[in-house]
């Protein structure tokens, strides 16, 4: 019995890795996107901000270190909505309705797919923080081993999110629409790009936006965690948050939802 899960697990992993890798465009895409940001913004911000920034660690850090856990997310966001769009495109072609004949659990064969887009994210976010060492953004050695867990919660719930959004998608064509939507608006109301508190002395109401936006406690605890800390508020946050769209994620998902 165990064997089939196992090797059920191993063969939707090694699926989408592999489909992952063929996808030459989007490993690039996934990696120069952040760069540019993290290079260009930094440049631009860290002028309106200042040289450094006192937060969270008690210490001074420069812009590039403030916006390098946000960008991570950002990865990890965009990872998990090109995840969602597979499965969506999936469930049109037939592919899923071929997975789910296999006599395992329907939820056991979703949260492999979900671990395995997690897997993915963590890769990327890994080769991310390689290459922003070469800008200067100077990350302890340890905060690399304390950000895999976080790193992993945090693609599990966005995977987790995209794929209940994609339950809710008829049509493939109407998916990058409603992408747009949901990434924009959750990234640029978080944390990932500026302080909560210069977002609150600009406006009020948009700094309780933010508050209440569970992207910026994936920001706020991957940001902690890169240097060996820990946010309680925001871990509590991302795993309820977590729980709750792999719940709905599940219960709504149909196979056959986006064909007629």
């Amino acid at each position: 019995m165990n064997n089939r899960y196992l090797y059920c697990f191993n063969g939707i992993v090694k699926r989408e890795v592999l489909r992952f890798f063929q996808q030459r465009s989007r490993l690039l895409s996934a990696l120069v996107r952040p760069l540019l940001w993290l290079v260009v913004f930094a440049a631009g911000f860290r002028a309106a901000l200042g040289v450094s920034i006192m937060e969270p660690y008690g210490t001074y850090i420069t812009y590039q270190q403030y916006i390098t856990p946000g960008l991570c997310c950002m990865i990890i966001l965009f990872n998990g909505m090109q995840s969602s769009l597979s499965m969506v495109y999936d469930r049109e072609m037939g592919s899923m309705k071929v997975l789910l004949m296999s006599p395992l659990p329907r939820p056991f064969l979703l949260c492999c797919k979900l671990i395995a887009s997690a897997l993915l994210s963590l890769l990327q976010v890994v080769i991310f923080l390689l290459f922003a060492r070469l800008v200067d953004v100077d990350i302890p050695l340890m905060g690399y081993v304390s950000s895999i867990p976080a790193i992993f919660l945090i693609a599990f719930f966005l995977g987790a999110l995209g794929l209940m959004l994609s339950n809710l998608i008829k049509q493939l064509e109407n998916f990058a629409g409603v992408m747009n939507f949901v990434i924009f608006p959750m990234f640029f109301l978080s944390s990932a790009l500026y302080p909560l508190w210069k977002m609150q002395e600009a406006s009020l109401w948009l700094y309780w936006l933010c508050q209440f936006n569970p992207f910026t406690s994936c920001v706020e605890l991957l940001r902690f965690a890169l240097y060996g800390q820990m946010n309680l508020a925001a871990l509590t946050t991302v795993l309820i948050a977590t729980s709750i769209a792999s719940f709905f994620a599940l219960m709504s998902f149909k196979p056959l939802h986006g064909r007629k």
